[in-house]
């Protein structure tokens, strides 16, 4: 199972927790869903309710587990489960 991000690029709180990924070395495919048109993004939005229902940024499945905002205790806590 990959890694997933999704964030916006007008979000200072998608940018911190990209950042903090990849200080942690984390591997992960980035989507900024701001940067998507059309099917495409209508598309990648559905994928993201499936895990988040309020569409909110950042999103990030990692080994397994959602982490909806920039939290560094989660984000530690999902990368353990490798």
């Amino acid at each position: 199972m990959a890694n997933e991000f999704y964030g916006l690029t007008t979000c200072i709180h998608c940018k911190h927790a990209k950042e903090y990924l990849d200080q942690c070395g984390a591997e992960y495919d980035c989507v900024y869903v701001d940067k998507l048109t059309g099917k495409e993004r209508e598309d990648m939005i559905k994928i993201i309710k499936e895990h988040n229902p309020s569409v909110s940024f950042p999103t990030m499945l990692i080994n397994g587990m959602v982490i909806v905002g920039y939290h560094k205790d989660k984000i530690d806590e999902a990368l353990k489960k490798k």
